[in-house]
């Protein structure tokens, strides 16, 4: 019987491991570092992005800016900053930024 109970022990902190775990993933996914801000991008599917504040002074991203205030103005329908141009301009655009 004792055998049994430390299975059972033994399954409670690998399942307290895993819940300990997955708790710290969202937190991740939801945390953005000081520093950098969080932007959405694409037409249809929207992905995010973290990206560093120092973007907000560069010219070509000031101009992805643009488009996003004609698009949305301020009220943003993801709740965040979003970019309304392809994902594949947009890595483009900030490759050339860093």
């Amino acid at each position: 019987m004792a055998f049994g109970l430390a299975g059972i022990a033994n399954g409670k902190k690998a399942l307290r491991r895993t819940l300990s775990g997955l708790k710290e993933a969202a937190l991740k996914s939801t945390t953005v570092p000081k520093g950098y801000f969080a932007v959405y991008v694409g037409q249809d599917q929207k992905k995010r992005y973290i990206v560093p504040l120092s973007y907000l002074n560069e010219p070509a991203f000031q101009e992805l800016l643009s488009l996003a205030e004609e698009e949305f103005g301020y009220d943003h329908p993801m709740g965040g900053l979003t970019i309304p141009c392809r994902e594949d301009i947009f890595i483009d655009v900030t490759s050339q930024l860093n």
